[in-house]
């Protein structure tokens, strides 16, 4: 049986335009930086690609490209122009690696930073950099960033914001100060990124390209790539009925037992859910999948390596039980409503079989 792919919010399929994009790049590769004939036409490929990206992220301030959403998360939080980092409980890994040390923010039990201790914490906090992520990549709920956001420039900081998640899905939050993508979590090639930053002015330069905020030769194909992807990403992102059919996988979920974390979550997202059967391990589930050509995940890309205990359900409070419970599925710009038809028949029959035993 051929294999189902259900985990792209760890990576998404490249898309056909941003392959077409590559071939171009690698055809008129030379170093953007250097002053020739050749290196100045990678420059002006690499400028427009800028502007383009600007335009359909609607994005009016810079692009600073980076080789991925952790190295983004690097420069936005190692080179803030701040005193204090604030990070919240439920962010990436690699956000939290960015700022080790940082105290963590609270989330209530759907993983909303906790507003109430936002504004304490703040009231203390001299001229912070605050960290808070719009779609978290194991639940796929979003936060409610206006409100947040009021709350940190009241306080006179910044606030950055991982959208690797939401980036080409859904409009980007403009009220922020700094957002973080990167180009293989919506169908560009991997090793590709940028930060977002308002003004260069919120950030300390550091390195002889990208206008001085970056080290090393810019990516050109892959900047092509993430280029071709965000304009070939459409709103919805998902195709025609797969929404619908993870909704009728859900009520089956219920049905059985099971638990679908989106009821406990306050603004779930079409795009990644969080799913607990009852009665088997989230890794018995992945082993079972995998034999059945299916390919899920347990939590995070960089938390089901280890097989670790999700610390993103733990700082919801989400019992030690139900988390070890919980795989999470992830679509993307190529699922279709017979791949979330096969997953739903194949969750279902392992869930019986359970039961049965």
């Amino acid at each position: 049986m051929d294999s189902l792919y259900l985990d792209h919010a760890a990576t998404t399929p490249l898309l056909p335009a941003a392959r077409e994009a590559m071939a171009e790049g690698y055809a008129i590769w030379a170093n953007p930086s250097s002053p020739h004939k050749a290196g100045r036409a990678a420059r002006e490929a690499l400028e427009e690609a800028r502007e383009r990206i600007a335009e359909v992220l609607k994005w009016d301030g810079e692009v600073i490209f980076t080789s991925g959403a952790s190295e983004a998360a690097a420069l936005a939080l190692g080179r803030a122009n701040a005193t204090e980092r604030l990070l919240s409980a439920v962010e990436h890994d690699s956000v939290l690696a960015a700022a080790p040390g940082a105290p963590r923010l609270p989330v209530l039990a759907d993983g909303a930073v906790d507003q109430d201790v936002l504004e304490a914490v703040l009231a203390k906090a001299t001229k912070p950099v605050v960290a808070i992520q719009w779609v978290n990549s194991e639940t796929g709920n979003a936060q409610n960033l206006g409100d947040l956001v009021d709350c940190v420039h009241d306080a006179g900081g910044l606030i950055v914001t991982d959208c690797s998640q939401s980036a080409g899905k859904y409009p980007l939050p403009h009220e922020v100060d700094m957002a973080i993508i990167a180009a293989h979590k919506f169908g560009g090639p991997v090793g590709i990124g940028a930060l977002l930053v308002r003004d260069y002015a919120m950030l300390l330069p550091d390195g002889g390209q990208e206008r001085g905020y970056r080290r090393g030769t810019e990516n050109l194909p892959g900047v092509l790539g993430m280029a071709a992807a965000l304009e070939a990403c459409n709103y919805p992102y998902l195709a025609e009925g797969v929404w619908e059919a993870m909704q009728n996988f859900a009520v089956e979920v219920r049905a059985s037992g099971g638990t679908w974390l989106a009821d406990r979550l306050d603004a779930p997202t079409a795009f990644i859910h969080a799913v607990a059967m009852p009665g088997l391990s989230g890794s018995a589930q992945l082993m079972r999948f995998d034999l059945a050509n299916i390919a899920v995940s347990q939590g995070s890309a960089c938390s089901s390596g280890s097989m670790r205990r999700s610390p993103v359900l733990a700082a919801m409070g989400v019992e030690d039980e139900l988390a070890d419970r919980t795989i999470r599925v992830s679509l993307g710009w190529n699922t279709t409503v017979a791949d979330i038809e096969r997953f739903s028949d194949v969750w279902l029959s392992m869930a019986a079989q359970v039961r049965a035993a």
